[in-house]
């Protein structure tokens, strides 16, 4: 029976307001200093937090650091904690379409009401601890700040039964820090960030060591080997139990597979064979891995395993939005949110061992704080041609200069300079439609480039 028409006017009056209500709450978060103009100091988002009563101390959770792969990571082990039957908080950042996305409780983005609820906890607090840091010469709370804040209020509030948290920049500062993992995950340290992090690998993997907290199980992915001293000994004067990549689990066979990849990996506490992983690439294999022995370290101290099928299913049905994924087809568009050179390396060895595109053209935007050169060098034995442009971001980098820097690599003759994205990526499936049904088209080089192509090309719902 449908609804009295008096009953459909307040609803649809509720939904009026509560989208005006998320408009405004979006449009106070974000006023405030964005992520790329952080303030590296835990002194704010404790403030709050202890104002709040600490709720991230109601809830065990896993912490999830290191360069690239954190996010995969993270969605992964939410993954499999979930198919267990628990409820679990999910943070993870960027976001690509909506700040929504950071936060999930039950593996969907947390509705508007419950970020409102949350949102409207936080907000008097905010006022008081800017208040207070403004008075002595400080910042006022940053946005990252406030949306961890929002997060673990959210998670206290659900409530969850454990959240699986992802940095949002190195470790020891990140807002995130104000709570302890009962496992902290370390995926593959590389440089980035190196404005905030420091200039050189063993810098940047002490900060990360920071997430590292006492008597917990430290779940370490493949790492350059600088990295390693650092986070044992990090671990040891913690008192934190360690375990690696290679040596304690691992990836044991990988083959591609239609849509994905055919897996059997060994986590801590047993072998898990014939996996399929819906995502592409070999750093995807080890993402997989990391995940598995990070839950198993949660649940069973990594002295139990998993239940096989639990195990299939969880990785049969896991996705990454916006890590090499297919927004179209014919010609296949697909957009990958590498952004660094660690990142690119693993889209290029993607590319390479998975896909046998005829011709495959290239569109990317960088952000002018990246190393692009890097970037595109490592991407240009891959790329037939490449369509340089920019994505919205404020801080991308002009394509006239990003389009400079290609010539210098691919040769003028391979490269097109076009500003505005939606024409860059029509551009370049003219040029792949030219090879026929082989072509291809990858859309990368920062995660905002990526958004907006998810967007124009109808993906921003996947």
């Amino acid at each position: 029976m449908s609804p009295a028409p008096d009953a459909a006017q307040r609803e649809a009056a509720y939904r009026l307001d509560l989208r005006k209500r998320m408009r405004l709450a979006e449009e106070a978060i974000l006023a405030r200093a964005p992520e790329h103009d952080l303030a590296p100091d835990l002194s704010r988002i404790t403030a709050v937090m202890e104002l709040l009563g600490d709720p991230q101390r109601t809830f065990p959770m896993i912490h999830v650091t290191g360069t690239n792969g954190k996010t995969t990571t993270t969605r992964l082990i939410a993954g499999l904690l979930s198919a267990t039957g628990l409820t679990v908080g999910r943070f993870t950042s960027p976001h690509l379409h909506t700040m929504r996305e950071r936060i999930a409780i039950g593996g969907e983005s947390i509705s508007p009401e419950r970020f409102l609820q949350a949102y409207d906890e936080v907000a008097p607090l905010l006022e008081i601890v800017d208040a207070r840091s403004l008075a002595a010469g400080g910042p006022r709370m940053t946005y990252f700040e406030v949306l961890v804040a929002i997060a673990y209020v959210a998670f206290a509030d659900a409530p969850v039964d454990v959240a699986v948290v992802e940095v949002g920049m190195g470790g020891g500062w990140d807002a995130t820090n104000v709570a302890d993992g009962q496992v902290a995950v370390i995926a593959p340290v590389a440089l980035d960030h190196a404005h905030f992090l420091g200039d050189t690998i063993e810098a940047i993997a002490t900060e990360k060591a920071g997430i590292i907290k006492a008597d917990a199980i430290v779940v370490i992915a493949v790492q350059e080997p600088e990295v390693i001293p650092i986070l044992q000994e990090r671990a040891d004067a913690v008192g934190a139990r360690t375990a690696y990549e290679g040596n304690d689990f691992g990836v044991l066979a990988r083959d591609i597979a239609v849509g994905g990849q055919q897996v059997s990996l060994r986590g801590l506490a047993g072998d898990y064979p014939d996996l399929f992983l819906d995502l592409h690439g070999p750093h995807q294999a080890q993402n997989a891995v990391l995940a598995l022995a990070a839950t198993e370290a949660f649940l069973g101290g990594g002295q139990q395993p998993l239940g096989i099928d639990l195990v299939r299913d969880a990785f049969a049905e896991a996705t990454s939005p916006g890590r090499l994924e297919f927004v179209r087809r014919s010609p296949a568009v697909l957009v990958d949110a590498a952004h660094n050179p660690a990142g690119a390396q693993a889209l290029a060895t993607a590319l390479t061992e998975e896909f046998t595109f005829v011709k495959l053209v290239g569109v990317v935007g960088i952000l002018g704080d990246k190393d692009a050169a890097s970037m595109l060098e490592v991407l240009e034995p891959v790329l037939d041609e490449i369509v340089v442009t920019r994505s919205t971001s404020p801080r991308a980098m002009p394509p006239g200069e990003l389009g400079a820097l290609a010539a210098d690599i691919f040769g003028e003759h391979r490269v097109t300079v076009i500003a505005d994205l939606p024409d860059a990526i029509d551009r370049a499936m003219e040029i792949a439609d030219e090879s026929g049904v082989a072509g291809g088209v990858v859309v990368t080089g920062s995660i905002t480039t990526v958004a907006d192509a998810r967007l124009l090309l109808g993906a921003a719902d996947a």
